[in-house]
C-alpha cells in the first residue's frame, strides 16, 4: 500500500516585489555593495563574503520582531546584474531550509522590478510557517522599500 505523501514536509513560498525608479545597474550596485548594507538595509545589517557559486556568505540579520540571526547561506546561482540565489538552513540541512532569490527585472531604461522570493522546506516547516510567513513578509517589505529609497536617492544626486 502506498505511503501517505501528505504527511511529508511541503514547500512554502513567500514572494514580494517593488518597482524602483532607477536603472538596473544602480539597483544592482546597491544590492551587491555588501560593506554598505548597514547604512540602508533595516533587515540584513551586514554580509561578508563574495558572490561566487558554491561559496558561503556570512549574513547578519535582524528580523522585524528584533530577533538577531547569523546565517551561512551557500550561493547557488549568481547572474551578473540580474539574480542572486542562495540556500540557507537552520543548524543542519533538512530541518528548516530557505532558498532565497533576489532578482531584477528591467522595466525600461530607468525602472526595474525587484523581486524577493524564499522557498521554505524541512521537517520544522509545518510548525514554523505561521511565524515565518509574518516575519518574512514584513522583512521583505522593509528591505524592498529601503532598497527603492536608496537606489532612487542615488539617481537624484551624482555618484
Amino acid at each position: 500500500m502506498p505511503q501517505d505523501v501528505s504527511l511529508l514536509p511541503q514547500k512554502r513560498w513567500r514572494t514580494t516585489e517593488i518597482e524602483i525608479n532607477a536603472p538596473s545597474a544602480v539597483v544592482w550596485k546597491v544590492l551587491t555593495d555588501f560593506p554598505r548594507y548597514g547604512s540602508w538595509n533595516p533587515i540584513i545589517r551586514q554580509i561578508e563574503g563574495e558572490l561566487i557559486v558554491g561559496k558561503r556568505l556570512r549574513v547578519f540579520a535582524c528580523l522585524p520582531c528584533g530577533l538577531p540571526m547569523v546565517l551561512w547561506p551557500k550561493i547557488l546561482y549568481f547572474g551578473i546584474k540580474q539574480v542572486i540565489r542562495w540556500l540557507g538552513n537552520l543548524l543542519v540541512s533538512g530541518l528548516l531550509d530557505g532558498e532565497h532569490l533576489f532578482m531584477l527585472e528591467p522595466l525600461g531604461e530607468a525602472q526595474v522590478r525587484f523581486v524577493q522570493r524564499e522557498a521554505y522546506s524541512g521537517v520544522l516547516l509545518p510548525i514554523m510557517w505561521p511565524w515565518l510567513k509574518g516575519q518574512g513578509f514584513e522583512a521583505f517589505g522593509m528591505m524592498n522599500r529601503a532598497l527603492k529609497a536608496t537606489a532612487e536617492r542615488l539617481c537624484e544626486s551624482p555618484f
